[in-house]
């Protein structure tokens, strides 16, 4: 998996835009234990929010284990991940970037998902929280050949 998440991580940038720059980041290298620790042991994800294939209850994935159970029931199965952030507003202890997730499936197939993409960390830059806003039908609709 390579790496690309683009950034200027040489500017300043609130805590919340870097935990998710460290996320992006953990998430293009394949890396489950660095994005594990991006997290508090009380973290949710909720990706997308409400029900979906992920989370039928739509509940959100709890803790540390849930999160490990989301990255093994979705991210592993990916073959590459490119992120493109078009625009990213942080506020407080928030940050809600706005872009494009191109998942590289086995098989030789893309998908892109638009949404937003927000992190809450706490006061030691850890993420309690990543929301995702983005709609299943609309990424699905998007499934082509890498190559297209």
């Amino acid at each position: 998996m390579g790496v690309d998440v683009c950034w200027d991580p040489a500017a300043t940038q609130p805590p919340a835009r870097r935990a998710a720059f460290r996320s992006m980041t953990a998430v293009t290298a394949g890396d489950k234990a660095a994005w594990l620790e991006l997290f508090a042991d009380d973290a949710v994800v909720e990706d997308p929010i409400g029900p979906s294939m992920f989370d039928e209850e739509g509940k959100g994935h709890h803790g540390h284990d849930g999160i490990s159970a989301f990255w093994d029931k979705t991210i592993a199965n990916v073959d590459r991940f490119q992120f493109t952030i078009r625009d990213s507003h942080a506020a407080g202890d928030e940050v809600a970037n706005v872009g494009t997730i191109t998942t590289y499936l086995p098989g030789g197939y893309r998908v892109d998902t638009d949404g937003v993409f927000v992190y809450r960390v706490r006061e030691d830059g850890l993420i309690v929280s990543m929301r995702a806003f983005w709609e299943t039908e609309r990424a699905m609709a998007t499934a082509r050949k890498a190559d297209e």
